[in-house]
């Protein structure tokens, strides 16, 4: 298996290449650059126009300026300066990654743990009325955008009278020293972001669980198991659930990139200090080497995310081997 891991990490490497390359001329194909501002401006000269340019590398060739950021990533780790303040582009990153997988693990974390008995509930219970609720809810679930669940629960709070909404901290917490009355305000505002953003994960989780559930109960080692007298428990969760649980592993690895990049929209809707809010105002503004940074460090995280569910499906499951 580590010959496998190895193999597979040594081949990342020219797929991060191609990856860096489209997400390069995609970046450029956008209409419009960074320097548009400045030119509707009347206070900016001509002059000072042209020296931007050559400071921001701007006035070099493309394929110059892309070889340049590789060559800066390769040899000194360095991924550029943002065109928007002028700061290294992996400070402003690591400043954000914290939180940001933070929340990511945690919304995978708890979505697992509510997924996964509902779904081996809806599975044995499939024609019961609960799970039937259940199922609708699930639909329901999958099909409302995680920004307006996040709307719908600043709305709830507020009518309350509650006011732990927006961000994760209160403001008098913001910059203060880690203390318990800090995490506990960590803690009555975090449920929201954790439930907006992971709800449709539930569901989807749910219903995928209860589909291979449902498929596993009818394979012939389970009629075996229950034919040789096994406890019904012990042939659910021994044989059944174990098993049915496989194709959820190799989903786990998926979400990772969605969970950090993919949740755009509702983390502006609550003012969150992660990852997307930031990839999408480099996008908008065609802060080029921040966008091809954060679009490489997705794309990272799915390679990463598949090896990881390969590795852990091989664990999970005897019958998987590599050579």
């Amino acid at each position: 298996m580590l010959t496998y891991a190895l193999r597979r990490l040594l081949g990342m490497i020219p797929t991060l290449l191609l990856i860096s390359v489209v997400c390069f001329a995609v970046i450029q194909l956008q209409p419009g650059s960074f320097l548009d501002q400045f030119r509707e401006d009347p206070r900016v000269t001509p002059e000072s126009l042209a020296a931007m340019t050559r400071q921001l590398g701007l006035d070099q060739p493309l394929w110059a300026q892309y070889l340049n950021w590789v060559r800066g990533i390769v040899t000194e780790g360095d991924f550029g300066y943002s065109f928007a303040n002028g700061r290294p582009v992996g400070s402003l990153i690591w400043e954000r990654l914290g939180w940001t997988v933070f929340l990511a693990m945690l919304t995978l974390l708890v979505s697992w743990v509510i997924a996964v008995p509902l779904g081996i509930y809806t599975a044995i219970h499939q024609h019961r009325k609960r799970a039937t609720i259940l199922n609708f809810l699930g639909y329901i679930s999958l099909a409302t955008p995680d920004f307006l669940v996040a709307l719908l629960l600043i709305a709830l709070v507020l009518n309350l009278g509650g006011t732990n909404v927006g961000g994760l901290f209160s403001p008098q917490f913001i910059d203060a020293p880690w203390s318990g009355a800090r995490v506990l305000d960590l803690l009555a505002h975090l449920w929201i972001p954790v439930v907006a953003i992971g709800l449709e994960g539930v569901a989807g989780l749910m219903r995928q669980m209860r589909a291979s559930l449902l498929d596993v109960l009818h394979q012939d080692y389970v009629r075996t198991a229950h034919a040789k007298g096994l406890a019904a428990r012990r042939v659910l969760w021994g044989h059944a659930a174990r098993n049915a649980v496989n194709p959820l592993i190799s989903l786990a690895g998926l979400s990772l990139p969605g969970l950090i990049s993919g949740t755009i929209i509702a983390s502006i809707v609550l003012n969150l200090p992660t990852i997307g809010p930031f990839l999408y105002d480099a996008l908008l503004n065609k802060d080029q080497f921040v966008a091809m940074t954060l679009l490489m460090f997705s794309a990272l995280l799915l390679l990463l995310g598949n090896l990881l569910a390969d590795l852990a499906l091989a664990w999970a499951d005897p019958r998987v081997r590599f050579d």
